[in-house]
C-alpha cells in the first residue's frame, strides 16, 4: 500500500516506512498504548464485558443503518458489572456502554452538521475483540489522540464511526481532532469502491498500464 501511495506521488512526513516523532507506526506494535485505555475505560466503568456468540446477535440484533457496518447491539450483556474481575480483555468482546438518548454532534469540515443519536443510530460498539485484539474505533481514538492528530481526513461512510469515537475521546479524557468526511468513489453502478464488492485497486491499475496522471484523473472525473 506504502508502495502504490508513493508512486501515485502521494507523499508523508512520518510513517512506519520513514519513522517519526510517534513512533511505533504499526498498530502491531502498539499494543501498550490501547491496553492502558482499554484500563481506563474498565476501570471508569464505561466499557463491560460481553459473552454474545454470532448466533445470539444474528438472532436478535438489528440491521446496520445506511452505509453503517455494525448492527444495533440488542444489550444482552449490558446488564455486567463484573469488568473489574479481568485484568485482560481477551476473551470476551469488549463494548462501549453508549449513554442511550444523548445527541452526539460535530461540525464536519466537508459535509457540515452532523448529529446522531447515541442509542438508536447506533448501540454499544465493540472496543476489544475476543481475539485479543484492539477494535477500529478504540485503536484509531488512541493513535489519533497519542500521535497528536489535528485532522482526520476519511470517508463520508464512517460519519457515524465519528459520532462513537467522540464518546471515546470524551471517556479517555482525549481532546478530539477536527473532522472531514470525503465524498466516495463510485463504480458505475453507485456502489463505493471497495475490497469486498473486488473493486479494482491502485495496484491492478498500476500493473495494467496506467499512469499516476491517469488514475488520478480518473478518480476526479468518475460519479460521486
Amino acid at each position: 500500500m506504502l508502495e502504490d501511495l508513493a508512486w501515485l506521488g502521494i507523499r508523508w512526513d512520518e510513517g512506519p516506512d520513514c519513522g517519526g516523532p510517534h513512533t511505533p507506526y504499526s498498530q502491531s506494535g502498539r499494543r501498550e498504548f490501547y491496553l492502558a485505555a482499554w484500563r481506563k475505560l474498565r476501570d471508569g466503568g464505561f466499557i463491560y464485558p460481553c459473552t454474545c456468540s454470532r448466533k445470539d446477535l444474528a438472532q436478535a440484533a438489528t440491521a446496520p443503518n445506511d452505509a453503517d457496518d455494525e448492527p444495533i447491539y440488542p444489550g444482552n450483556c449490558r446488564w455486567r458489572q463484573d469488568a473489574s474481575d479481568f485484568p485482560e480483555p481477551a476473551g470476551v468482546n469488549w463494548r462501549f456502554r453508549v449513554p442511550d438518548g444523548e445527541a452526539v454532534s460535530f461540525q464536519d469540515a466537508h459535509c457540515g452538521p452532523q448529529s446522531f443519536a447515541a442509542g438508536s443510530d447506533f448501540g454499544d460498539f465493540v472496543v476489544w475483540r475476543r481475539d485479543d485484539v484492539p477494535a477500529y474505533q478504540l485503536a484509531a481514538v488512541v493513535d489519533d489522540a497519542e500521535m497528536r492528530i489535528s485532522e482526520v481526513v476519511r470517508g463520508a461512510d464512517l460519519l457515524k464511526s465519528t459520532a462513537r469515537q467522540l464518546l471515546l475521546y470524551r471517556a479517555l479524557g482525549f481532546t478530539p481532532p477536527s473532522f472531514y468526511h470525503c465524498d466516495l468513489v463510485l463504480d458505475e453502478r453507485g456502489i463505493r469502491l471497495a475490497k469486498r464488492h473486488d473493486a479494482l485497486s491502485i495496484r491492478h491499475l498500476r500493473e495494467s498500464g496506467w499512469t499516476p496522471e491517469e488514475v488520478v484523473e480518473n478518480q476526479s472525473d468518475s460519479p460521486r
